[in-house]
C-alpha cells in the first residue's frame, strides 16, 4: 500500500513524487502520459538551458523511479474514494489504498469534483497554501488550482508544496528537504 498516490504524471505530480519518495515515503504515480509538457520546450526553467517537454519528462522520470516511487505509466486513476484510512484508488487494472491523494491531472478537475473538494469563484479547486484542499490529507496541484496561470515551475512549486505538507505531517514537525553536496547519492541513470 503506497502511503502517497499521485494521479498524474507530469511536472507537479513528479515534483511530489521526487519529495515523498526521496524522504521514504513509498510513492505510486499514476498516468497515461498525455501530459502538456509533450508540446513543450523549457528554456525558461531555472537549471535549464533548453531541452524539449518529452526530454525533461524522460530525465524526471528516471529521477522519480531512482529516488524509489512506483510509476504506472499506462494506468489510468478511475476512480478516488475516501475511506477510514485514506483514499481507494481504482484503475482498469487494479484497486490500490493510500494515506495521502494527489491530484495532479491538469485542467481535469473530475476527480477534484467526484470526491467532494471544494472549488474556488473561479472554478478551479480550492486549496490552502499547502495545496491540501477541503478534503483532508487531498492534494490539488498545478492547472487543477490556478485559473489560466499554467507554467511548468509553478506546476513544479505546487507539487513540491504538496509534498512538504505531507512529510511535515508524516514527521510530526515542519520538515524541510535541503540537501547538501554530501548528501549525494550516485545512481547509474545520471
Amino acid at each position: 500500500m503506497p502511503d502517497v498516490a499521485i494521479v498524474g504524471g507530469g511536472t507537479a505530480g513528479l515534483s511530489t513524487a521526487l519529495f515523498t519518495a526521496k524522504n521514504g515515503l513509498e510513492t505510486a504515480v499514476f498516468d497515461t502520459d498525455e501530459t502538456w509538457m509533450h508540446k513543450a520546450h523549457l528554456f525558461n526553467y531555472p537549471g535549464i538551458r533548453s531541452i524539449s517537454g518529452s526530454e525533461f519528462m524522460s530525465v524526471t522520470r528516471g529521477q522519480v523511479q531512482d529516488r524509489g516511487a512506483d510509476l504506472h505509466m499506462t494506468e489510468e486513476v478511475t476512480d478516488v474514494e475516501e475511506t477510514d484510512d485514506g483514499f481507494r484508488i481504482e484503475t482498469a487494472d487494479s484497486e490500490y489504498e493510500a494515506t495521502y491523494v494527489v491530484l495532479a491531472t491538469g485542467a481535469d478537475r473530475s476527480i477534484a469534483e467526484e470526491i467532494g473538494c471544494e472549488f474556488d469563484d473561479d472554478d478551479t479547486v480550492d486549496v490552502n497554501l499547502s495545496m491540501e484542499t477541503s478534503v483532508e490529507n487531498c492534494y490539488a496541484t498545478g492547472a487543477m488550482v490556478r485559473a489560466e496561470e499554467w507554467q511548468a515551475i509553478i506546476a513544479a512549486g505546487d507539487g513540491g508544496a504538496a509534498a512538504l505538507d505531507i512529510l511535515s505531517a508524516e514527521k510530526g514537525e515542519h520538515y524541510h528537504d535541503f540537501d547538501t553536496p554530501g548528501d549525494v547519492p550516485t545512481f547509474e541513470s545520471e
